[in-house]
């Protein structure tokens, strides 16, 4: 679980500050604000995780990745080539992690990683990794210091504290430049005697990277018929295309979950549909096979109990669009986060605060007797969303501490992050100008016109 965000000289953004990220993040602001850009930073690093090429720094994207952010120019905050990308990235691994000195026997162990890094354009204006910082932290002291990149004049370092790393017999060679934005040559850990733990860190940035799921604001519209020939899908798509998918194979794999803690489990699918009733966006919900023994299903569903069965495709476009929301917060594995944009896009107003109980119920719903922990990072524009969060935290049912929320505004340096500090009786203690629009001047206009018509009425009867 992401547990800090700091992020330099990325498009819209200079500086965003330390962005405190909790169980369920929820971040507003205008449009173009900047909001989405660190989401789809964050796949950027994702798919430059998975790449098989290890001397790229950063993977932007092509016509196969799920995301294309251009050239590193793009991507750099005014376009300056001379400027630093720099990100911090802190989580929370699901277990705590040791790194062993096989030569002192000497362990280091902590439950938050912080990994920061730092590129630069090359002479041909793409992404070089210069540097990077590993620390391991136990209960917020630093147990484990690892740099690694370019010393002032050029050359490669590796300074790990406090182990001390001895040269292997036979293999002082130099040290090899990093690899993509994380990781350490082979070459430069056979160098030593006691560098083979160091591998682990890499790992858990690849384990936390490929736990990042992300969902964009346009879904696909809705089908008669999906095709599912029994393979478990990682998640349901970018644009929600795996939906269908995702609960034909939760449902097939036995997965029951729970709202929480000793609540009563219940079968994926159904666990859907019970969800779908709670919004109130259908009365029931059902996939099934056209025929029997046919890799086809329809989506049929009843709007009210007296209504017949219909396709998805014949009812409203809402039911569609938060359909793949609502799967993926709940088909996510054990301590994944997922980055949504938009998941109340097309909703009544009432389903979207109804939307709000059902990400709540996410982030602390149970599996298999275990809590799931999985985290929600989700982008919105709905204020009925956010008065829900409000008031489940005053009611006591959501914790402070367990949602954080954030308002994106335009500074004179670019865009700017604004934590909403929320107290126990769900009230927002610095709540921004013109979060909301402007709702007192709406008002006030309103009232002055009604005001008029009224004087122009009157003189109108006079005459």
């Amino acid at each position: 679980m992401l547990t800090e965000l700091h992020i330099q000289n990325f498009k819209a953004w200079q500086d965003t500050g330390s962005v405190r990220m909790a169980p369920l993040t929820v971040i507003f602001g205008a449009n173009s604000a900047g909001k989405s850009s660190i989401g789809h930073l964050l796949l950027a690093l994702k798919q430059t995780a998975r790449l098989a090429d290890r001397k790229r720094a950063l993977h932007l994207g092509d016509l196969q990745s799920d995301i294309d952010l251009g050239t590193f120019d793009d991507c750099l905050h005014g376009h300056d080539r001379k400027a630093r990308l720099s990100f911090t990235l802190g989580w929370r691994p699901p277990e705590p992690v040791t790194i062993r000195d096989p030569l002192t026997k000497s362990g280091y162990a902590g439950d938050v990683l912080r990994l920061q890094s730092n590129l630069k354009a090359d002479a041909r204006g793409l992404p070089e990794i210069e540097s990077f910082h590993y620390e391991l932290l136990a209960q917020g002291s630093r147990t484990l210091s690892v740099r690694h990149g370019l010393d002032e004049g050029g050359k490669p370092l590796l300074d790990v504290d406090p182990i001390r790393l001895v040269h292997a017999p036979g293999r002082k060679w130099g040290i090899e430049r990093p690899e993509k934005f994380y990781r350490f040559s082979d070459v430069t850990l056979a160098r030593y005697q006691n560098a083979d733990a160091l591998a682990l860190l890499p790992l858990e940035v690849e384990r936390l990277l490929d736990a990042l799921i992300y969902l964009g604001p346009l879904r696909e519209p809705p089908r008669r018929t999906y095709h599912w020939a029994g393979d478990t899908v990682p998640n349901v798509g970018v644009r929600g295309e795996l939906a269908i998918a995702a609960i034909l194979a939760a449902t097939d794999a036995g997965r029951e979950l729970n709202r929480g803690y000793k609540q009563r489990r219940q079968r994926f699918d159904a666990f859907i549909a019970a969800w779908l009733q709670d919004l109130g966006v259908i009365h029931s919900f059902n996939v099934r096979p056209i025929a029997k023994g046919r890799k086809e299903y329809e989506v049929v569903l009843r709007t009210r109990a007296q209504s017949p069965e219909v396709k998805l495709t014949d009812v409203g476009f809402g039911v569609s669009q938060v359909l793949p929301a609502l799967v993926q917060a709940f088909y996510a594995p054990r301590h994944a986060t997922v980055w949504m944009e938009q998941p109340e896009i097309h909703l009544h107003p009432r389903v979207q605060a109804e939307l709000a109980d059902a990400f709540i119920s996410a982030v602390q719903s149970y599996e298999d007797g275990q809590p799931r922990r999985v985290q929600l990072v989700i982008e919105s524009h709905s204020e009925h969303f956010l008065l829900r969060l409000q008031r489940r935290v005053a009611e006591g049912l959501l914790k402070p501490e367990e949602v954080a929320i954030y308002f994106v505004r335009d500074g004179k340096t670019g865009a700017q992050f604004e934590e909403l500090k929320l107290d126990i009786f769900g009230e927002i203690e610095n709540w921004p100008e013109g979060f909301f629009g402007d709702d007192l001047g709406e008002i006030t206009a309103r009232t002055k016109a009604a005001m008029q018509r009224r004087i122009q009425g009157e003189g109108q009867t006079h005459a």
